[in-house]
């Protein structure tokens, strides 16, 4: 393949990719890591691209999420301490770990992500009064949160709950971001809805808009390794902005029933092909 074709295709995946990480709030990295690997593209060059393009997507969702009021800030900015420690980290570790286990972790990182965004649904459909009660250092820090949902017309209002735990889950999703460059909104999604009790189109806003932070907090140390390529970052970062702004677009008219089935269905599709590579060495 020629590298102006090559390009092309890279721009038309991250197209797809900045799009669906808009809609579900995982920055698209899950999608452009092991498609670029299947083009032949080294997972650590991949990641790095992934992270670029990170930055991209939430630059191009934060906005529009912020102007709509899905986007629960003190939230946001509180939890981003925790989740920028841990990406600086991860992206330290990147540099020793052996390709292959890159590749099962972000496998096991995926499924994770999965089987928590289901165990939420379930809670919610079986037992939604026994749900815990707000933070008291959200209260004080005045966190929980109201939107209005175009989809239904209703007024949503929300609170804030298990903050210490949604911390702890969001050091862990920023190492996950610097060691695997994937922008951890895989993992912030569920931490939220599972952890802290938000819904799923606020986790989807407030992880946009999280997420690019966490990339520029690990993207540093790829650089000093040469890790991030321009002729591949280039196309990468202009697909994914573009989708992105397509996907903030589809998020607010879409049900939240929706956005998690896109969800699962783009987690289980990259959990196999992630193995698939992991196996292959």
């Amino acid at each position: 393949m020629s590298p102006i074709a090559s390009q092309l295709v890279f721009l038309g995946v991250a197209l797809l990719a900045g799009a669906l990480g808009a809609i579900v709030g995982v920055g698209g990295g899950v999608i452009l890591i092991p498609v670029l690997t299947l083009f032949g593209v080294d997972v650590r060059l991949a990641a790095g691209a992934s992270l670029m393009s990170v930055i991209a997507t939430s630059s191009g969702a934060a906005s529009a999420y912020v102007r709509e009021r899905l986007t629960n800030l003190k939230v946001a900015i509180f939890l981003e301490m925790f989740t920028s420690a841990g990406a600086v980290l991860g992206a330290l570790l990147q540099g020793v770990l052996p390709t292959p286990l890159l590749h099962f972790l972000f496998a096991a990182a995926l499924v994770g992500s999965g089987i928590g965004l289901v165990l939420r649904h379930r809670l919610e459909k079986s037992s939604p009064a026994e749900s815990p009660s707000s933070s008291p250092l959200a209260r004080r820090l005045e966190m929980p949160g109201t939107y209005h949902d175009p989809a239904t017309g209703e007024l949503v209002s929300y609170e804030v709950r298990r903050l210490s735990l949604g911390s702890a889950m969001m050091f862990g999703a920023g190492a996950i971001s610097g060691l695997l460059g994937i922008g951890s909104g895989a993992l912030k999604v569920p931490a939220m809805d599972l952890a802290l009790g938000m819904p799923t189109k606020a986790s989807s806003a407030t992880s946009n808009f999280m997420i690019g932070v966490t990339a520029c907090a690990s993207v540093g140390a790829y650089a000093a390794r040469g890790q991030l390529v321009p002729g591949l970052i280039m196309p990468v970062v202009l697909g994914s902005a573009v989708g992105s702004f397509v996907g903030t677009r589809l998020l607010a008219r879409l049900r939240s029933g929706a956005i998690r089935l896109v969800f699962l269905l783009v987690l289980g599709a990259m959990t196999v092909e992630m193995i698939v590579r992991g196996l292959h060495g």
